[in-house]
């Protein structure tokens, strides 16, 4: 099993190349990126925090089915901004709120490379948007001001050191 990157690899904040091949091997990394998951609790994950620096991410969010997203893009974002407490597999521990987008709307690609639109709203809009911000080197603590940044990364450190 892949494990999960935490934060401090330089892989997290590193735009993340484009897939240019479908077939056995990115299938397997989805496989591989949906059960990291599942064994850390998450409902989303990114390759680039499984140490895969390339443009592809999955969710699995109650009341949804599971979803690969390959090369992602985000082509409408409510104007409406919803705080909510979020949490990142690659800052075991560490949750505060962020203020994102309450829809989004995305084009991609499935493992097999058949394209699809998806509109969401909710969670999942939410996870979408998160680990879309992983494919291009984004973390959630950059999404707050930087007093809250530096006060969840003193956090984060004390919790690593526990």
């Amino acid at each position: 099993m892949r494990e999960v990157v935490i934060y401090g690899d330089s892989v997290l904040e590193t735009k993340a190349e484009p897939v240019t091949q479908f077939g056995p091997e990115l299938e397997l990394l989805c496989n591989d990126m949906f059960e990291a998951m599942k064994h850390d609790h998450g409902i989303g994950l990114a390759a680039p925090q499984v140490g895969v620096s390339c443009r592809v991410f999955v969710t699995d969010v109650e009341g949804d089915r599971k979803r690969v997203f390959v090369n992602p893009e985000i082509i409408m974002t409510s104007p409406e901004q919803v705080d909510y407490e979020e949490g990142c597999l690659s800052f075991p521990g560490l949750y505060f709120m962020v203020k994102r987008p309450a829809a989004v709307k995305v084009q991609a690609f499935d493992e097999r490379g058949k394209a699809f639109t998806l509109e969401a709203d909710g969670l999942l809009a939410r996870v979408i948007l998160h680990e879309n911000d992983h494919l291009d080197g984004k973390l959630f603590i950059d999404r707050v001001s930087p007093f809250k940044r530096e006060r969840a990364l003193k956090h984060y450190e004390r919790l690593v050191k526990m």
